[in-house]
């Protein structure tokens, strides 16, 4: 059992040993919109940045150079060459000799001209430097990811585990979701978040992802077997990160704790004790529903003691306190254990979300 575990973790196609270029299409960095008509500026900005830097050269060797007429360059010749010269222009036969007939040629067929060039080939450059642009985000994101939380499987768990976070104004872009359905990846992509393609069973997705630099990892597959094998996974190469678990069945609990799972959600069991309760206190499953929902009403939240609550007990404070957590246990409200709050407690608390 152990050697075929073994094999099947250490079976991979070694993602993380190809170049960038070619994780584009495995890896998505989510990119800002931009509008067309800023696109354009954008564009046109860089052509007169060039053009300012190549009238520049040609000044500062003017004396290398020499029009039709024999005399020297002026810097409305040195401009009017740049021009002509990027925008790879040539005159045979009609040649504007006078200052009046170039300054003409400068101020409006050259713009026309950049104009031009830019509806004709704008689209194309942008398709065929995509996977460059692509290319650099990629490496740049590898080289800079940390503290961020992985989340795999977008699923339902997994989608309502990351409007939670982003309810709790997590930034999209510190989260990573990780699946094998390219449809659903599209859907997180449209959120901003980062994706990657692949089975979080190998290795090599997950460090792709991130994982070995991860604050966190949310671990929401469908099924229990696959969360029990990317649990055993995630905890091999992120030994420190957090690794929360939801399964379906409470007799796979101790198969997702010994895989290395810090917390484990047993969602059926979960969702079953809400049905049960709603049958004669459904105002309470009101309440519950309230506090797991971030946006609105009242939210479960933790946060460091204050300077002047220390010493005092948890149940007087101002906020609804729950919970104390102490050396990174919780500790409930009601145990002698936490009469007074120290300085290094966090509480867990109700607070209002905002509406």
């Amino acid at each position: 059992m152990a050697g075929r575990l073994r094999e099947r973790l250490s079976r991979s196609d070694n993602l993380t040993d190809r170049p960038d270029f070619a994780l584009v299409g495995v890896l998505r960095i989510p990119e800002l919109q931009t509008s067309p008509a800023r696109a354009i500026y954008r564009r046109v900005g860089y052509a007169l940045a060039a053009l300012g830097l190549a009238v520049f050269i040609v000044y500062l060797d003017r004396d290398g150079y020499q029009d039709s007429q024999g005399g020297e360059l002026s810097l409305l010749d040195c401009i009017y060459y740049a021009t002509v010269s990027l925008s790879t222009t040539g005159y045979g036969d009609i040649i504007p000799i006078t200052e009046s007939a170039r300054l003409l040629n400068v101020l409006l067929i050259t713009p026309l001209r950049i104009f031009f060039l830019i509806i004709l080939v704008g689209t194309t450059l942008s398709a065929l430097t995509e996977s460059s642009r692509q290319t650099f985000k990629i490496q740049r994101w590898r080289r800079h990811v940390r503290n961020h939380t992985v989340v795999i499987g977008y699923g339902t768990k997994g989608r309502t585990a990351i409007d939670a976070m982003l309810g709790d104004d997590v930034p999209p872009s510190e989260i990573v979701v990780v699946d094998t359905d390219q449809s659903v990846l599209d859907l997180a992509a449209g959120k901003g978040l980062v994706t990657v393609h692949g089975s979080a069973t190998k290795s090599d997705v997950l460090r792709l992802a991130g994982a070995q630099n991860a604050a966190a990892i949310i671990v929401a597959p469908n099924r229990d077997d696959t969360a029990v094998l990317v649990t055993l996974t995630a905890r091999e190469i992120a030994p420190k990160a957090k690794i929360v678990a939801a399964i379906r069945e409470s007799e796979n609990t101790h198969l997702l704790r010994q895989s290395g799972a810090d917390s484990v959600v047993v969602s059926s069991e979960t969702a079953g004790r809400l049905l049960g309760i709603a049958t004669t206190t459904p105002s309470v499953v009101e309440m519950m529903e309230d506090l797991l929902t971030p946006e609105a009403g009242f939210a479960i939240a933790e946060r460091a003691v204050e300077r002047d609550e220390i010493g005092g007990s948890p149940r007087h404070l101002s906020d609804i306190v729950l919970g104390v957590v102490r050396d990174g246990r919780l500790v409930r409200v009601g145990s002698a254990e936490v009469d007074s709050v120290e300085e290094n407690d966090r509480l867990l608390y109700i607070r209002r979300a905002a509406n």
